[in-house]
């Protein structure tokens, strides 16, 4: 896991240019005057701790802002959604609700609960079946991804988060294991001077929402504590939740240079169906059904996580920082599988796992200058993260756990150490390189051995070095231009190298993925206009692709010479009371080389990586014709999804629409004391056509069930009230 690996105000993620609000005169005497002043202004400029949970890229749209400066002069394709939870036209429950419409970005609703969002990054994690591969989750610093490079992203409470960072390309590598690409959450700060917020939603298929938060304090000791309750009845049978969610955030500032923040997460989800993939007739014949074996085998998960982090920052001097953080928690799963597992050389079709988790990390940044006076900011640092999960799997009698058939301690973990050097090497040019060592252990200790089930304990190490290197360049106060490169891995999962083709115990000649990739891009930002754009090309030896299902079970493979390719493009403008935005990927994801697929099914050379869509695209139309109002109509188009290695069949593609609005009312008026409520009201109207389409798919399902439907016409609406 690699919570913290760069610097705060770092080059890479947040360039501190000479003035946060102009483009840098290009003399090095006008670059020191500007940076001066800006020291004298904000004296922990030059002295931020690495990998906080601001460390992403800013990405508001339009100019005005500091941060939107330091977005725009990254050496990275980075995207900020700013999260406002009192005015958002949405329930905010699905990270879905804020990713849509991101370049390179894809993030789809299953409409299964049990299973967790499908989220992809140029590519990178597209395979994944339930939970998150390939993409590094963090919230609020702590990573949401573990030492194996699974991650989740349900557990990011999103009613009390102030904004959702993604990081694409080659500098995310500089994240660690299976860093395709790096997704950040942050909790939004206490309000100084306390407060609390109230609201409910309800809508279509059963949908219900609660959520509360209070904060307190002030800015020496404050903190804040949200609660959340979301219930749904489900689109499809057989695919009814419900979760509960904690989310609290103490920040001490003892001193001016010291920040200790401490995070509480606590998430319970008891109950989630699983109403599992269709086939193309089932989807046909009744999109809202269930398989049968659903139903006989009461597919479900149930899931209980508690976490605790300690974040200290701590400012030694004019040029020298420190950030430690430290965090711990427990995740009890226990799902239902749709087959019984009653071989007696089968794993189960229950499988309970018990996991603790924990890690530390330790980094230090030094500012200073260069011969020539211009600024130079390096970073190192080291991160370790543990976790040891009791994995067991029982027969599934029609939805009840019967005989023991897996009974194992599973552990993951890895050390990695860092260093990350950010120079201005010239008034218009700066460089950034970084570099990243890790070492990550899988190990499985088996505690049933008999006579039909040999000992299968082992273990298995992965090590690499990831290097990252980047150059932007000021063309013009208007214009940047950057380009880079770097390498990074993905070691399997403990649940991809759960299985063998001899279902004999664990895979553990499953090797690490491993990545080349490199990228071109240029933003331009006028006064009404912004414009992104950014050229890739990633090539992978070794990706993780599936060999073959035995007794249900996925056993996967190495695979050579897979390459994703693409373009991303992005447009938003201003004037006056309409905002309109745009953006479109272009990805080009096949296997270079042909190999055996699943089943002995021969891979073509040229096949299409399953998963991803070649063309998608979203404009969003917003418009506030007053202060209290606000209107936004959205259409998403997607390609066609092959849906196996094979690419024997494929979702078609889509265009869909929706509308949100919302309405603000109340408040403090002017010159009025004392503190007045606030009410919002809004709502959302998604497929607006009841258009018929596959929201997702699962990737190379060994039952020919690939096809997830997305939900048809549907509303919600809600109630907000806000006490300051």
């Amino acid at each position: 896991m690699h919570p913290y690996p760069l610097p705060r105000n770092a080059p890479l993620l947040r360039p501190a240019r000479p003035t946060p609000l102009a483009r840098p005169q290009k003399t090095a005497a006008a670059v020191l005057a500007a940076l001066a002043g800006m020291a004298a202004s904000a004296p922990g400029a030059w002295a931020q701790e690495p990998g906080d949970a601001r460390s992403l890229p800013t990405v508001e749209v339009q100019g005005g802002s500091a941060q939107a400066q330091r977005r725009f002069d990254a050496a990275a394709s980075s995207t900020r959604v700013e999260v406002d939870t009192f005015t958002a036209p949405t329930p905010l429950v699905n990270l879905s609700e804020l990713l849509a419409g991101q370049a390179g970005v894809v993030a789809l609703d299953r409409q299964n609960y049990a299973q967790d969002l499908q989220i992809a990054v140029r590519g990178f994690g597209a395979r994944s079946t339930f939970g998150v591969r390939g993409v590094r989750i963090l919230v609020d610093g702590i990573p949401a991804t573990m030492p194996d490079g699974q991650g989740q992203a349900a557990t990011a409470q999103l009613q009390s988060a102030a904004h959702v960072d993604v990081l694409r390309g080659p500098l995310a590598q500089l994240y660690g294991n299976a860093a395709g690409g790096v997704l950040q959450v942050t909790t939004r700060e206490p309000r100084e001077g306390g407060g609390a917020q109230a609201s409910v939603a309800a809508g279509s298929y059963g949908q219900r929402l609660v959520d509360g938060s209070i904060d307190f304090g002030d800015r020496t000791l404050g903190g804040l504590v949200d609660v959340s309750r979301f219930e749904t009845d489900g689109f499809r049978d057989h695919s009814a939740a419900r979760r509960t969610h904690l989310n609290g955030k103490l920040v001490a500032r003892p001193d001016g240079d010291t920040t200790i923040t401490t995070l509480v997460n606590l998430y319970d989800q008891p109950k989630a169906q699983d109403p599992l993939g269709l086939t193309r007739a089932q989807w046909d014949a009744n999109a809202r059904q269930a398989p049968a074996v659903a139903d006989s085998f009461d597919t479900r998960k149930s899931v209980s996580q508690n976490q605790l982090g300690v974040v200290l920052e701590r400012r030694l001097g004019e040029h020298d920082s420190v950030r430690a953080r430290a965090y711990g928690g427990t995740r009890q799963l226990r799902q239902y599988l749709s087959f019984s597992g009653a071989a007696s050389n089968s794993s189960g079709g229950v499988v309970d796992l018990d996991r603790d988790y924990y890690g530390l990390g330790l980094a230090w940044t030094h500012a200073t200058r260069l011969p020539s006076g211009l600024p130079l900011t390096w970073t190192l640092g080291v991160d370790a993260d543990r976790q040891s999960e009791l994995r067991q799997g029982f027969v599934n009698n029609n939805g009840t756990a019967g005989a023991l058939r897996r009974d194992e301690r599973d552990r993951a973990g890895n050390t990695d150490v860092y260093a990350q050097v950010d120079a201005w090497i010239a008034p218009a040019w700066r460089a950034v390189a970084g570099l990243r060592s890790s070492r990550v252990r899988s190990t499985v200790d088996d505690r049933l051995v008999n006579a039909v089930n040999p000992d299968d304990s082992g273990g298995r190490t992965w090590t690499h070095t990831s290097p990252a290197l980047g150059l932007v360049w000021a063309a013009t106060d208007a214009l940047n231009l950057y380009a880079n490169v770097g390498r990074g891995f993905e070691t399997p999962t403990l649940a991809e190298m759960a299985y063998s083709a001899s279902n004999n115990g664990p895979n553990f000649g499953l090797a690490a993925s491993r990545s080349r990739q490199m990228e071109l891009g240029a933003k331009w930002q006028g006064v009404v206009h912004r414009v992104e754009a950014a050229w890739f090309d990633a090539r992978s030896q070794g990706e993780i692709v599936p060999a073959a299902t035995v007794n249900g079970r996925t056993v996967f493979q190495n695979a050579d010479n897979v390459r994703r390719r693409g373009l991303e493009l992005a447009w938003s403008a201003r004037a006056g009371a309409w905002t309109p935005r745009a953006a479109y990927t272009y990805l080009d994801a096949y296997f270079g080389s042909p190999y055996d697929g699943a089943g002995g099914a021969q891979v073509g050379a040229g096949n299409r990586l399953p998963g991803t869509a070649r063309h998608v695209a979203q404009l969003v139309v917003d418009y506030a014709p007053t202060q209290a109002w606000q209107l936004s109509a959205s259409l998403d188009v997607s390609s066609k999804v092959p849906v196996n290695d094979t690419n024997t069949d494929a979702a078609p593609g889509y265009a869909v629409v929706g509308l949100r609005a919302g309405y603000t009312l109340g408040g403090r008026g002017a010159g009025t004391a004392g503190t007045s409520p606030r009410w919002q009201l809004w709502a959302r109207l998604d497929n607006l056509m009841d258009r018929r389409y596959a929201g997702s798919v699962i990737v190379n399902d060994g039952n020919g069930r690939f096809f997830e439907p997305a939900a048809g016409r549907r509303v919600m609406v809600g109630l907000r009230a806000q006490f300051l």
